[in-house]
């Protein structure tokens, strides 16, 4: 390997665990690459920069790296147990993530926090052995499925997409072997798609949000990214554990991973995609992936999905809204300094005004669809669902902050798993004609996670993950 920046989380934490790279080697070769690729770090971006990251904090980084070479070092000396397998395996964390002491601003220029404490996830990966290099930008307060400050290293007159733009993009440039993100609507997965990279939303409250600035508590999800789903596996063994404020999210096991394979798994192609007016070139990847079930042993069906949502409308956006302003009131005096989008959004809220029974009564519903979904998948013994991530390729950058809603194409097959909070493992599926990658996903039941990744990972290494831009070269 003679540019170790291009290593992944499985292969860096094996070649750091046999001392084949420091710690401390891997974290300078990656700071070097942000400094060679990335551009400028701001908050408005720059047409000519990727401007994946936020803030960088190198020293802190180089501290964390040789730190954890002492422990790999240690382990290796005492025999008394290998350092944990991501030990000195460095991170990027999207900006919402909090860390004690380090400033967050979750990509606006209205939230200046200094945290003084990290949130659950960082306190994990930390503890974990993971070195931190700097926050990844997203839309601002991740209110938007594009991140329109940074450009896609596939082409950065490209949408890296979003909410979590700026952590696809870093894992697509090879800044980064491994980032977070959030998932209220699709923003784990609709970047991932954008920029040919892999991601996770795991069942909701299987990753705790403690400490990660919202935007609708009751639809976010928290959840590994990287390039691969191997990759991402690894780091939700360390991410996943319970909120402390929740006390049902502390019911979410841990199961052992199994093996990797579709042979014989019970797989429907979503019944939603009559609707979803999808892209030629996404459909010839869905198409790819259909055709590698097939060859890996998979039994693929297609039952009736008569009666079940495709999209949940109004509902979707009365709780949204509804919960983005309760959060933004503290901003309430100050709203000038949102970009337009976001500015309606929250004036979205207060126009569409619920009343308690009204907010009651949606939630309500949003319990009887995740219900009809739950009963379909079992009634049909399915396990997962594929369908496209999102029915276009990456969107020409630009206007993501104009008006409220103009990515409801990107959200459109992504948010109802928000709402049913079933667990979907986001992969590519190759690149079409127009040379940009497309993806596909694999949604489960809630609680099938770790087979729903299985599932993914075998696939994965029959579709491969796509060539990186000359960009990252």
């Amino acid at each position: 390997m003679t540019d170790i920046a291009r290593l992944g989380v499985v292969e860096a934490s094996a070649l750091l665990a046999r001392r084949g790279v420091s710690a401390t080697e891997l974290a300078e070769a990656l700071l070097s690459r942000i400094r060679e690729v990335d551009g400028v770090h701001s908050h408005e971006g720059d047409p000519a920069s990727i401007n994946a990251w936020v803030r960088i904090y190198e020293e802190d980084a180089l501290a964390s790296a040789a730190r954890a070479d002492d422990r790999l070092s240690e382990s290796g000396v005492r025999r008394e147990g290998a350092a944990p397998a991501l030990t000195g395996v460095p991170i990027g964390l999207k900006d919402l993530y909090g860390v004690a002491g380090r400033p967050l601003t979750a990509s606006s220029r209205l939230l200046q926090d200094v945290p003084a404490e990290d949130c659950d996830v960082w306190r994990r990966l930390s503890v974990a052995g993971m070195v931190l290099l700097g926050h990844l930008h997203t839309h601002e307060f991740a209110a938007g499925g594009t991140t329109d400050q940074v450009g896609s290293p596939w082409g950065l007159e490209r949408s890296a997409g979003g909410s979590s733009g700026g952590s696809a993009a870093a894992l697509a440039s090879r800044t980064t072997p491994a980032a977070t993100g959030t998932d209220t609507a699709g923003s784990l997965r609709i970047p991932s798609a954008c920029c040919g990279t892999s991601a996770l939303k795991p069942t909701r409250g299987l990753v705790s949000n403690a400490g990660i600035v919202p935007l609708a508590w009751s639809l976010d999800h928290a959840g590994p990214m990287a390039r691969s789903l191997a990759d991402c596996a690894l780091l939700l063994e360390a991410m996943a554990g319970p909120d402390r404020r929740r006390a049902e999210t502390s019911l979410h096991a841990k199961p052992v991973r199994g093996g990797s394979s579709l042979a014989g798994a019970r797989v429907a192609v979503s019944p939603r995609l009559a609707s979803a007016g999808i892209d030629a070139d996404v459909a010839a990847g869905l198409d790819r992936a259909l055709d590698a079930c097939r060859r890996l042993g998979a039994e693929l069906v297609e039952p009736p999905g008569s009666g079940l949502p495709d999209a949940v409308g109004d509902d979707f956006v009365d709780v949204l809204t509804t919960e983005m302003l309760v959060y933004h009131r503290r901003f309430d005096a100050h709203r000038d300094g949102y970009r337009p989008s976001l500015r309606e959004w929250v004036e979205t809220g207060e126009r569409r005004a619920l009343s308690a029974e009204e907010y009651i009564a949606a939630q309500g519903r949003r319990f009887q669809t995740t219900g009809a979904w739950a009963d379909w998948l079992a009634e049909h013994r399915l396990d997962a669902v594929l369908e496209p991530t999102i029915p276009v390729v990456a969107p020409l950058r630009g206007d993501g902050y104009d008006h409220a809603g103009t990515d409801y194409a990107l959200i459109s097959l992504t948010h109802l798993w928000d709402w049913t909070g079933f667990p979907v493992a986001a992969l590519p599926a190759g690149i079409g004609r127009a040379g940009l990658p497309v993806g596909v996903s694999l949604v489960g039941a809630a609680g099938s996670d770790w087979a729903v990744l299985a599932l993914g990972e075998a696939l994965q290494d029959e579709l491969g993950v796509p060539e990186l831009p000359a960009l990252a070269a």
